[in-house]
């Protein structure tokens, strides 16, 4: 019988079970299966709260609905009947102390045609006059792995790309655009300008996609993401689930691998699946060569503050679901989500609720990371106040750091996971990375590729 122990209970660790045991059962294969998790709940970033009328998600918040794999995931485990999904409105970008409406025909803020560009009010006439050039401007030299912040600069002009796209894109992908690759964002946009010879015009004949996507776009559930974990543990009638249970080091042992923990006793195991963060998986593997290509990966940090209010939440803009902030503003936050305009199943009574954001990347986050939960909640309604002219005293709060655990995909991201999976696959066959840190950061991405790790296991044994 061959054993595999997946390290880390987030919805990479659970969908990787989730498949295996699927795929045990399909082709009788002889496997045992154990799941470690050193927090003493499953789903890692993925976690619901429940206070009062609110629901509040601590993590993400949603699923994009168009992932492959992500409605098959929910008809197997028969929640079609708990899904919710996000309302549809206007998206602000909150730029010289005022919210400014994103046009609608856009994508990521880029336009899809020059009736969208026009009708910003983010961009002055110089401004738009120069992004202009993206219909005459060939492409002469970049690729999938040149930055996105420099392509999109050299086609659309430094004022667009900074105050209409950067702060979407940037609110996405958690990083500055100018260290970001297009293979890691929007590689479609390079094919766009090959082939129409425009990244507005590429774009705009795609423009039917972009916005069927768009409508409906994220899915959640009535209680929650954390129905989704639930249910995943419900599931896993055939696996050992081990909560609480810190790893402390993987050793080889002839063909087999010993795994320690602080607080249980050993395993022996055939197979490894380490989807924990990868400075996690460093220091359980232990070993030198593998920190040359771990070192170089790079996450950030977040913080977040739900605060609901006794105040109905018609008071907010109409048909407005957030914000996001640009350079050149008196908030502190980098983005705002009406979490009850958005999400109406969050809100039992229609309440407000609202979600701050606040990234490493801000200038302010030095001084608030060592905060209080007094103190960042002081600032959260400071903002509030600024941005949307409201007062009130919250009676819901919920905090959550989330330090350095955000990955950062940079432009030396792709050529180190390749590297380290080559050194890891001659050192240690059998021990397999998956996860967040590596392969894609949107839960649609992870359950993808612990579907795609299972299956690897499988035909290996």
């Amino acid at each position: 019988m061959k054993k595999v122990v997946v390290i880390g209970g987030g919805i990479t660790g659970l969908s990787t079970m989730h498949y295996l045991q699927k795929l045990k059962i399909e082709k009788a294969l002889n496997m045992e299966l154990v799941l470690v998790e050193s927090n003493h709940y499953l789903g890692g970033k993925i976690h619901s709260v429940k206070h009062g009328e609110f629901i509040m998600e601590t993590g993400a918040d949603s699923i994009v609905a168009r992932n492959a794999g992500v409605m098959p995931l929910v008809e197997e485990l028969n929640l079609q009947d708990e899904l919710v999904y996000n309302a549809t409105g206007i998206s602000y970008i909150y730029t010289n102390n005022e919210l400014h409406a994103i046009p609608q025909d856009t994508v990521f803020g880029i336009p899809t045609s020059e009736e969208s560009l026009e009708s910003s009010t983010l961009v002055s006439n110089e401004g738009k006059e120069e992004a202009l050039k993206d219909f005459d401007l060939p492409n002469e030299s970049f690729t999938k792995d040149s930055s996105i912040g420099e392509f999109l600069e050299h086609f659309l002009g430094k004022e667009l790309v900074e105050k209409q796209i950067a702060p979407v894109l940037s609110g996405v992908y958690s990083g500055d655009l100018d260290k970001l690759t297009m293979a890691s964002t929007l590689p479609y946009l390079i094919d766009y300008k090959d082939e129409y010879g425009s990244i507005i015009k590429g774009l705009g004949a795609n423009r039917e996609q972009f916005l069927a996507a768009a409508n409906k776009k994220f899915i959640s559930f009535k209680n929650g993401l954390s129905a989704l974990i639930d249910r995943m543990e419900e599931e896993l009638q055939d696996a050992t689930i081990l909560k609480g249970v810190h790893t402390t080091k993987i050793a080889k042992n002839d063909d087999k691998y010993v795994v320690s923990f602080s607080n249980h006793n050993s395993i022996e195991a055939d197979y490894i699946v380490l989807t924990t963060p990868h400075n996690v998986a460093q220091a359980i593997m232990q070993n030198e060569e593998l920190d040359v290509e771990f070192n170089k990966l790079k996450n950030s940090s977040l913080i977040s503050v739900y605060l609901g209010f006794d105040i109905p939440d018609e008071q907010l803009p109409a048909e407005g679901t957030g914000f996001i902030v640009s350079e050149n503003s008196d908030v502190k936050c980098n983005a705002c989500t009406w979490a009850s305009r958005k999400w109406k199943h969050t809100s039992e009574n229609s309440h407000l609720l609202v979600r701050m954001f606040y990234k490493s990347t801000n200038a302010a986050y030095e001084e608030m990371k060592d905060m209080s939960e007094e103190e960042l909640v002081q600032v959260a309604l400071q903002d509030i106040e600024k941005s949307l002219k409201l007062n009130g005293k919250p009676h819901v709060v919920e905090v959550t750091k989330w330090n350095d655990l955000m990955p950062n995909y940079h432009l030396e991201h792709g050529q180190a996971v390749t590297s380290l999976n080559e050194k890891l696959s001659a050192q240690f066959p059998q021990v397999l990375l998956a996860g967040c840190s590596y392969y894609g950061v949107g839960i649609g991405a992870c359950i993808k590729n612990g579907k795609e790790t299972a299956e690897l296991i499988a035909e290996s044994i």
